[in-house]
């Protein structure tokens, strides 16, 4: 029902409001700013574990980030067609360095070290923990940043790009299921302890993975796919925040105007990603707390309106009138689970 180029301050701002546009304009920019800074911190986190373990030099955390950084910045500032050039050949090295990583760790499953049957007594008590990272595992699968920015790319191809992403979810499941089953029978609980106190890092889990594993091969696998993965989730975070500055603050698609929405877009975070190099593990929360309004509660109350203002169209959201209070229910869910873990109502592991 909208021009191309269009992005969540438009359509929040026509279906519902100043007000909700303002909510929603805040969580967005919150969640978008918090998972780029996220990204920089985990990427300077790789970049200084991987140079330390092919070169043995182990750059700063601030000249690590900030090459990281500053390098796909630039790749977004120059096109959305250079993020999916790019993006493209990144999936092809991610899904090979995955596949050989996985293969050779799942051949070291410890079934022990996996269900803890050490301690039986706290197998089911884990199971408690699931309600603190309900708001990790929205952050994980939420794509929805990069919706306007598909159909900037695509066109008005609603059908197509839902099965793009319906598909792509369901890859990144089954890759996550795997990657859970992997270190999880990997790393113990013990030493997952250390890891989250040094800041939930990816770095600082390759390198408790590292001190499990007998092959300096997978090894190498292990730190190629987690970079890239994080790479690219900066290019989709990134990409997803710079058409919604964009589209807000009005610049235009020449050189000049998309220097000033990568400004406003990377500045902020890379500052924070620089100087608080830590926050990788309570970002992605953070961010899933915030994500239930604009990814979440938002959409099905402009499913509400919109249903209502507009005709029928050629596409129409699955799920008839269960869908709008499902996700109303799923999003308040989630929000209320990282307020109670926050103050301690529920538990989370340390």
């Amino acid at each position: 029902h909208y021009e191309v180029g269009a992005s969540f301050h438009t359509m929040v701002q026509d279906t519902l409001g100043p007000v909700w546009n303002v909510i929603n304009g805040l969580s967005l920019a919150f969640v978008l700013y918090i998972l780029v800074y996220a990204y920089v911190s985990g990427g300077g986190s790789i970049v200084q574990h991987m140079s330390r373990a092919l070169v043995g030099v182990e750059p700063p955390r601030l000249i690590a980030g900030l090459v990281f950084a500053v390098v796909l910045t630039g790749c977004v500032w120059l096109s959305t067609w250079i993020v999916d050039r790019l993006s493209l050949i990144m999936m092809g090295g991610m899904v090979i360095s995955y596949i050989l990583s996985m293969t050779g760790l799942l051949s070291e499953v410890k079934a022990g070290v996996l269900l803890d049957l050490q301690d039986m007594g706290m197998l089911g008590g884990y199971s408690l923990f699931i309600w603190g990272a309900l708001s990790t595992y929205l952050t994980s699968l939420c794509f929805h940043a990069s919706v306007p920015s598909l159909v900037k790319y695509f066109g008005k191809q609603p059908t197509s790009i839902n099965k793009c992403l319906l598909r792509g979810t369901l890859i990144a499941l089954l890759c996550y299921l795997t990657w859970i089953v992997v270190i999880d029978s990997t790393i113990t609980r013990q030493e997952f302890q250390g890891v989250i106190a040094a800041g939930g890092n990816v770095g600082d889990l390759i390198s408790a993975a590292g001190s499990n594993i007998n092959s300096g091969f997978i090894l190498r696998m292990l730190e190629a796919f987690s970079s890239l993965a994080i790479a690219t989730s900066f290019l989709g975070a990134g990409l997803g925040l710079f058409d919604y500055i964009s589209d807000l603050f009005g610049f235009d698609d020449s050189r000049t105007g998309r220097t000033k929405t990568a400004l406003v877009t990377f500045f902020p975070p890379i500052v924070g990603g620089l100087v608080w190099p830590d926050g990788f593990r309570s970002a992605i929360a953070w961010a899933g707390l915030a994500a239930t309004i604009w990814s979440v509660i938002v959409p099905a109350l402009m499913l509400r309106v919109s249903r209502r203002k507009f005709a029928a169209g050629s596409f129409r959201a699955p799920g008839g009138s269960w869908t709008i209070p499902v996700l109303l229910i799923y999003g308040t869910l989630t929000a209320l689970c990282h307020i109670f873990v926050t103050f301690g109502v529920l538990p989370e592991y340390h």
